[in-house]
């Protein structure tokens, strides 16, 4: 079987490689352009969203199985779902499990729970939120 020819080649990075810090533990008031596209730290990110979202989904589930909770229909599940996870998202506790899962040992009292979003001018910008 030939090889077909192609128009890309993989090339080692010149850039060189930072360097770790002392304790080994990532700074979290490193920049915040290697923290977004990192894609270790987006996989961290993920991996501990999903594992939040199973637990709230679980625990939903057996508050409901339990008879604590009444649900008349998808709709309301899906709204009391998202009101769980936003609720916890706009915590300390829920912003402090997000560092811990990439890697940051923050104190309480220094997570910022409304960090402004500084958009650029221009296509793009989003607003007040992301979607």
């Amino acid at each position: 079987m030939e090889s077909e020819p192609r128009d890309f080649r993989l090339v080692a990075a010149p850039q060189p490689v930072a360097p770790v810090r002392e304790s080994g533990a990532p700074d979290p008031a490193a920049t915040p352009f290697k923290i977004v596209v990192d894609p270790e730290m987006r996989a961290k990110l993920r991996r501990a969203l999903i594992e939040l979202i199973d637990y709230h989904d679980e625990a939903l589930a057996e508050h409901f199985a339990e008879g604590k909770l009444a649900l008349d229909s998808y709709k309301e599940y899906v709204e009391l779902f998202a009101r769980s996870l936003k609720e916890t998202m706009e915590s300390r506790e829920g912003v402090a499990y997000l560092l811990r899962a990439a890697g940051f040992e923050v104190p309480a009292e220094e997570i910022n729970l409304d960090p402004e979003l500084r958009w650029k001018r221009g296509p793009g910008a989003f607003g007040r939120t992301l979607l």
